[in-house]
């Protein structure tokens, strides 16, 4: 099979009004390896080709929300156009190769990962996910660095990226007691996913590292450097190259 092999079967779409300028277009519910890059082509599709009465679309796990211009377009008109879109778009998945050719763009994302008994951490887990999944912290290491991610979803706070899927030996539950505040640049897991905390924040993700990349900045544009589509692939550092690329950035995660 060629590099965009299918690996799923390509789901149907229904729509839904989602206000006088909305319509939200769904998919499976189920949280699919092929979906982002499905949803990140569609996406740009809409805004190449009906830009001029879409104002904007917003990606989630298995839906996008389309904004348009309802004195432009009619609610049936729209859906009909936006229908030929999806059903142009081909349904193709190539998310754990190197192919140039699938959606979205990889993005290295350096990680000092704790060991175990680190004590200077704010919020260190290492520790609670090596007892939970029986691996050593250099076979944790290992694990969450040794595939790329998608990123399936931007929310809950701005530039907050939420990754999957972790291999099945390091699914974490969420903390039964969230925390308080969880330090920027935290790298955590919950359950079939992972993230880094672009600010400090409350969350209840099991903490095993610490990322010096910026996942948010209203400077620039965009503000966030990934978006639902791309991959990411962690890559470990020492705890001298964190500081170092810490400090190089001003300090701010």
């Amino acid at each position: 099979m060629s590099s965009t092999e299918q690996f799923t079967t390509r789901p149907e779409v229904t729509f839904a009004i989602a206000g006088v300028d909305a319509l939200l277009l769904q998919f499976d519910q189920q949280l699919d390896p092929c979906m982002p890059g499905f949803l990140a082509n569609i996406r740009q599709t809409i805004f190449r080709e009906h830009g001029d009465v879409v104002q904007e679309v917003v990606p989630s796990y298995a839906s996008l929300l389309v904004y348009y211009e309802p004195r432009l377009v009619r609610t049936y008109d729209l859906q009909q156009l936006l229908e030929v879109v999806v059903n142009d778009t081909p349904w193709l998945c190539s998310v754990w190769s190197v192919d140039t050719e699938a959606p979205g763009k990889l993005v290295e994302v350096p990680v000092w990962y704790f060991p175990e008994g680190h004590n200077t951490a704010a919020v260190n887990d290492m520790a609670a996910i090596c007892k939970h999944t029986g691996l050593s912290q250099e076979e944790v290491v290992a694990e969450h660095s040794g595939i790329d991610y998608q990123v399936y979803a931007l929310g809950f706070a701005p530039g907050f990226a939420y990754l999957g899927r972790v291999a099945e030996r390091l699914e974490m539950p969420r903390l039964a007691k969230p925390r308080q505040n969880v330090p920027a640049g935290s790298v955590g897991i919950a359950e079939q996913q992972t993230a880094v905390y672009p600010q400090a924040s409350p969350g209840g993700w099991n903490i095993l590292g610490l990322s010096p990349f910026q996942w948010f900045n209203p400077n620039t544009e965009p503000m966030t450097p990934v978006q639902v589509g791309d991959r990411i692939r962690f890559k470990a550092i020492s705890e001298a190259e964190y500081k170092q690329l810490l400090q190089a950035q001003g300090g701010q995660s």
